[in-house]
């Protein structure tokens, strides 16, 4: 059974930066794509990015681009979520999900989900 467990959230400051970290375990992932998304109150939940566990591509939302970084440490089965320049709205619940295919994660699909870590930034 897949489980992804979520870490690194926490208070921050407009401007600040964090790292959420994304531990797997359950089975192998190759071929796989790790991502991240984010629900916010009353919002719907978006895609934020994600990055293929064997080949090295990385999608990216829009709003995103440029001040986080998704990346990937094989050896302990896990994905990262560095997140700099963060902004009140980039507040959230951050989930980990796994999706064998790109194109559901794109729009907000996955197979396995995490629980979530909450990400609060103050003006």
């Amino acid at each position: 059974q897949v489980q992804l467990v979520e870490s690194g959230g926490g208070l921050v400051q407009a401007g600040g930066s964090l790292r959420l970290s994304c531990a797997a375990s359950g089975r192998t992932f190759n071929s796989l794509w790790m991502g991240w998304f984010r629900q916010a109150p009353g919002q719907e939940r978006e895609f934020v990015a994600a990055i293929g566990w064997s080949a090295p591509s990385t999608y990216y939302a829009d709003s995103m681009k440029g001040r986080f970084t998704i990346s990937t440490d094989k050896a302990k089965n896990t994905v990262y979520l560095q997140m700099n320049g963060l902004k009140p709205e980039d507040t959230a619940l951050y989930y980990c999900a796994i999706s064998q295919y790109i194109a559901p994660m794109r729009v907000g699909r996955a197979d396995y989900w995490g629980q979530g870590t909450q990400v609060t930034v103050s003006s």
